[in-house]
Order: C-alpha cells, then structure tokens, then sequence
C-alpha cells in the first residue's frame, strides 16, 4: 500500500482544498489505494455554458454558467445553483464535492451536483432575471433530469427561479408534467412543506444530540449565530422556540449584535422584514452592542453557529474562539488551518456535511413526493428529518469515538466508505 500524499500544494478553491484534505485522510484510514482516492475525487462531468441575454434596453449581455456533477455512484447528482458574481467553475465543483459527501453521510441516494452563474442580481430586472434563468436552464438540460441531476436554490435563488427552472425544462420537454425535476419549488408547483427551514433545523437537531452527548443541554445555553439570512435566522429562531437556547448573539453583513442577556429573535426577524432586509440600525433601538463579525465569532459562548460564507474560521482566529462546541450552518466556514487548531483545542466541531444536511434531507423528500405526486403532512416531513439527522449524527459519532478522532474526520470516514463501497460494488464498465 503506498502512502498518499496530503500535500496542500494542490488544493486551489479553499473549500475544495478542505475537501480533498479530509477526503485524503479517510482513504488512508479506509486503507484505500491512490487509484480509489484519484476516482473518488474527480468529478464524472464538469460543464460550461455561455447564456447571452437580451437586457431590457435591447442591449446583449453574455453571463457564464457552470454545473458539475461529482458522483453518481449512489444515485442521481443533487445540489443546488447559485447566483453570485464569485460564482466560478472552481467554486461549483468543489460545493459538487462536498454535495456527494453531505448526501452520503446523511444516508440519502444522491450523489453530488451544483450549479451557478456568476451574476449580481441585483444588477437585473425580474424579467432580466427570468430570461437568465430560462436560458441557463436550457443550456444544461441535456445533463439535467429526475433521475440524473436535480437542482435547488442557493446563494440568490429562490423558489421562483425554480418554478421558472421546472417551466422552462417542462416547455423543452414537451409539455411533460415531471415535479422531480427540481426542488425547492412554490408548494403549489409540488414543493414540500419544511422545505424552507429544513437546513436550519437540521443545524439544531445535531446542535441538541452534540450538546447531549457533551453531556449538557440546549436549554438555557448561550447560542452565537454567525449569519442572519435564510439559514441562520430560521436556526435562531428553532433554537430559542424548540430548544429553549439563549441567542446572545447575530450577525449579518452589517456587522454583529451583541446582548450578553440575550437577544429577542422575534424582534429581529421583525426589524430585518421591515428595514430593507438587514439589521442595520437594530442596536438603536433594542438593548445590544453592535460588534464586529470578527468579534463576534470570537465571544463567549456554549455554542457558534457560522451560518454564512466560507472561510471564516481560519489559522488567524482559531486559537480565539471560546466555544467549545461548534455546528456549522454554511459550507465550508471552517479552513484546513482552522480545523486543525480546533482539533487540537479539543473544540468539538459538527461539520457542514453533517450539520447542514437537513436541506438536502428535506429535497429528497420533496423528490420522493415529486416522483410519486404526493404531498406530506409538516409533521411527517419533520419527523422524518429528525430520524435522519439522527442516525447520521450516531454514526459519525461512533466512528469518532472508536477512531479517537475529529467529528469532522469521522464524518468523511463515514461518507468516504459508503460511497467507496457503492463504486467497488457497481465496478467499472466497460
């Protein structure tokens, strides 16, 4: 068996390089060869897409479009698309990467996918919006379908580029009612109800079994939410009406606020629906310090929740972070550096593949639904998450304590494994 190498020299995307650096540690444990390790890294099709566009002062403007489809192995890819001018061919296919091992420890038969343009927004028209979405939809539909690539929403997407996304492959298709095309969709185009906060309460199902095996409680715990947008606001929100937890602390990208006393969710969620989206201002108004994200990252607490971008949690600010437990809400908040420090802090630190799960638990359910025109009841939809996440969370805790490692590592080892197993089992062809 030859050694393999974790050399970070060939690790661009951070995510990806994280990625790839755990997935480098779980063969070497799994006692994989190097031609394992090669296939189970390299993405099965990366595509490429020019959209042009007609503006709405008659103008053409072309936009770059991107999907990767890391693995099928274990079933259809699954991931979502994201609009951001940050969107690059690098970043998709290392969220595609981490999509296979997120499906796979969560114990659902998808592999990894993602798309993306690269694209402001707000720099559009809804109708300039809607022709973006149409021709990008078109443009990939040749590799897209319910049984091969389903998309969601992301970064800047909602449910409405979704519905457009279903119309769009509908209309190609010839008029084909398919509602497993895509999830994420408005409940009356058959989306499923627990769709919108599955991810977030994925983050506090694991956040109580974490705190539990830890040998304490949610209840009464001071809670840091590092990101106030569709997944840290919904996780603030589970975790102080569910789980009783003390939020103490928010953030979003007009800085941090900070009540030691803790916070009243109810009222920020109000402030954010009526000042234009954000909390700026919040602090005048509510007894709170305003802080900076940094900072924020850094306070006191039972538990942090980074529920924003990546990389934030870095070789520079690990060793200051006071939180013994850490559940990540975003993809890949946490470096190589970053995990490593934390790691040998003893911080226990519930990675994004496990923690965040719950959003891609709940699609599969809508696909399930999709495939077989059904619709489920909230509580079945809920329940069902919470035995998900459950199992998931128990199986990557048991490889932590058999192996005396990170959580985070365990939940590759996990991952790794299954979808090691379904490619050795399927062999090659021809």
């Amino acid at each position: 068996m030859k050694t393999l190498a974790t050399s970070r020299a060939d690790y661009a995307d951070p995510m990806l390089a994280m990625a790839n650096y755990l997935l480098d540690k779980a063969v070497a444990r799994l006692g994989l060869d190097d031609g394992m390790r090669e296939w189970l890294r390299t993405p099965e099709r990366k595509l490429e897409v020019a959209l042009p566009v007609r503006l709405d002062d008659g103008s053409i403007r072309v936009f770059h479009g991107y999907r990767v489809q890391h693995s099928t192995a274990r079933g259809p890819a699954k991931g979502g698309i994201r609009y951001h001018t940050r969107v690059s061919m690098q970043e998709v296919e290392a969220l595609a990467t981490l999509m296979t091992w997120k499906c796979s420890v969560a114990g659902i038969p998808f592999g990894g996918g993602k798309g993306g343009i690269s694209v402001n927004i707000r720099d559009l028209s809804r109708g300039e919006l809607e022709r973006l979405t149409r021709r990008y939809a078109a443009n990939i539909a040749s590799i897209m379908g319910s049984r091969r690539d389903i998309p969601a929403p992301d970064v800047d997407t909602d449910s409405q580029i979704m519905a457009w996304y279903t119309d769009t492959i509908t209309m190609l298709s010839g008029n084909v009612a398919d509602p497993a095309v895509v999830t994420g969709k408005p409940l009356g185009l058959g989306g499923s109800l627990g769709r919108a906060e599955a991810t977030s309460r994925g983050v506090a199902i694991v956040a109580n079994l974490a705190m539990h095996n830890l040998g304490r409680s949610l209840e009464g715990a001071n809670v840091v939410v590092q990101g106030f947008g569709k997944v840290g606001s919904h996780a603030a929100q589970i975790l102080a009406a569910d789980y009783a937890a003390t939020i103490i602390a928010v953030s979003d990208i007009t800085g941090g606020y900070y009540n030691p006393k803790g916070l009243d969710v109810a009222s920020l969620l109000d402030w954010v629906r009526t000042h234009s989206g954000t909390l700026e201002g919040y602090e005048q108004e509510h007894a709170c310090d305003k802080i900076s994200n940094a900072e924020l990252l850094e306070l006191p607490c039972d538990l942090l929740a980074p529920c924003a971008l990546e990389g934030q949690i870095t070789g520079e600010n690990a060793d200051r972070i006071q939180a013994p437990l850490i559940v990540e809400g975003a993809n890949g908040p946490t470096t190589i550096e970053g995990h490593e420090i934390l790691s040998d802090r003893g911080i226990v630190d519930v990675p994004d593949i496990l923690a965040n799960a719950g959003g891609v638990t709940v699609s599969y359910f809508e696909w399930v639904q999709g495939l077989s025109f059904d619709h489920w009841e909230l509580s079945r939809v809920r329940q069902r998450l919470e035995a998900t996440m459950t199992d998931a969370f128990n199986a990557v805790w048991e490889v932590a304590q058999q192996h005396q490692t990170s959580v985070r590592e365990a939940a590759f080892v996990v991952a790794v494994d299954r979808v090691a197993e379904a490619m050795l089992t399927r062999g090659l062809w021809p």
